[in-house]
């Protein structure tokens, strides 16, 4: 089909990927990155999983709408080769605010985001658009979605998943009728009356969703949940649940970050990233293969291409890049890309960010845990959490539920520790 002498590319569904946010609750580890872009597994990134579910659902359009600190994720993402995204129609496209005629203005919602990119969508004119977050860890089939949102002839399909109703009042909970159909929905319910919680990822005919967007353009920071699909219930339009039963996880906390990590290295994997079927895809460096020596230990671990291993790590993720010295111990801990540790330094439960350099003869994750004196709302956990690109001098101890961003120095370090709960932050906030 032509169109004043250009080609209108027609796509059954595309999707667009919201990967704009700063997710301030990972503290130090997303202070100069997008979250979608933080490191995970020892491999991979956030934003991959919802990446490489397109392309394994058969979706070879995306949109990834990009914000905050956008640099490493657009590095990242490229022209979208490792997904099989580099498509002459199609494939994917870097989606960043930018200047109009009348004004200038910045994603203020997760509604007005897509609202602003409404001329890319009908450049592909499809027939239904799904809206992700890139923020999860978890593997969907969003054909199957698809199928359920036409086989119900409805206007928008939620997906959903059950969750322990003692913990349903944290979510976004969504009351069906016998038909799947949802009558009725609540924002984090003090008496929840269903546990089917809202993961964030929706079906939308175009039309309608199209309509929603214009007609609440105005909205100060519009929000889907808040404000398009309560707009579209009280309009009348058909919305249904598509409950999902399989492994989902909302890294969006430093805890739950460090659990998902941990969970991959379990003995039955809860999350299996190896299954032939439906491949993680990922951009790779080229790497040697990773090194282990001789006198080294390792149990239970995940341990990326280019790795040095000196001393022992027991049920860690470790990084591509990485080194260990000779005589340091690791346990329960995430490592990411080109850290590097030195002798005989004893890491237990941290988060180090990529490219951080850790000196001699330190302990890290030492004594009781304490309430943090930093920020009491992200750091609740008896974690480490070191940002990128930082430095430890040697010879210091640093206790539980601690923050450390920056090159530091002894001197930062009163009696050469940083007692539980304490934080350095260099060279700005975090």
């Amino acid at each position: 089909m032509r169109d004043r002498g250009d080609y209108v590319i027609k796509k059954e569904m595309i999707a667009m990927l919201l990967a704009g946010g700063q997710g301030s609750r990972l503290g130090v580890l997303t202070s100069k990155v997008a979250k979608p872009a933080v490191a995970f597994g020892g491999k991979y990134r956030i934003i991959d999983f919802p990446l490489s579910n397109c392309i394994n659902s058969g979706v070879d359009t995306v949109g990834v709408l990009t914000q905050y600190q956008p640099l490493r994720l657009n590095t990242h993402i490229g022209i979208g080769i490792p997904w099989d995204l580099d498509r002459n129609r199609g494939g994917v496209t870097i989606l960043s605010p930018y200047e109009r005629s009348g004004n200038s203005d910045w994603y203020t919602g997760t509604a007005n985001a897509i609202y602003q990119n409404i001329n890319y969508i009908d450049s592909y004119n499809p027939d239904y658009v799904l809206i992700l977050g890139g923020d999860h860890i978890y593997k969907m089939d969003y054909e199957v979605m698809l199928d359920y949102h036409k086989s119900n002839n409805a206007d928008v399909t939620m997906a959903a998943m059950p969750v322990p109703i003692e913990e349903a009042s944290r979510f976004g909970i969504l009351i069906t009728d016998d038909t799947g159909r949802i009558t009725d929905f609540e924002e984090k319910p003090a008496h929840p009356r269903s546990n089917l919680a809202s993961m964030g990822i929706y079906i939308f005919t175009w039309s309608v969703l199209r309509e929603a967007l214009i007609k609440n353009a105005n909205i100060a920071n519009c929000d889907f949940g808040m404000h398009i699909i309560p707009y579209c219930h009280e309009k009348g339009d058909r919305i249904f649940c598509y409950e999902y039963t399989g492994y989902w996880k909302d890294v969006g906390t430093l805890g739950s970050y460090w659990e998902a990590n941990m969970e991959l290295i379990d003995i039955v994997p809860v999350f299996n990233l190896y299954e032939e079927y439906w491949k993680i895809y990922t951009k790779s460096d080229s790497m040697p293969p990773q090194y282990i020596a001789s006198d080294a230990t390792v149990e239970r671990c995940i341990i990326g291409e280019g790795a040095e291993i000196y001393g022992a790590l027991y049920n860690s993720v470790i990084g591509p890049g990485v080194i260990i010295e000779d005589g340091a111990v690791i346990k329960d801990s995430i490592l990411m890309g080109n850290v590097k540790v030195g002798k005989d330094t004893k890491i237990t439960k941290a988060i180090i960010a990529e490219d951080t350099v850790i000196g001699d003869h330190c302990e890290l994750g030492v004594g009781e845990y304490a309430e943090s004196k930093y920020n009491k709302k992200v750091y609740a956990f008896d974690l480490v959490t070191i940002g990128e690109n930082s430095v430890i001098p040697s010879g210091v101890r640093i206790g539980k539920n601690t923050a450390i961003s920056g090159v530091t120095e002894t001197a930062d370090y009163p009696d050469k520790e940083l007692a539980s709960g304490g934080y350095i932050i260099k060279g700005g906030e975090a």
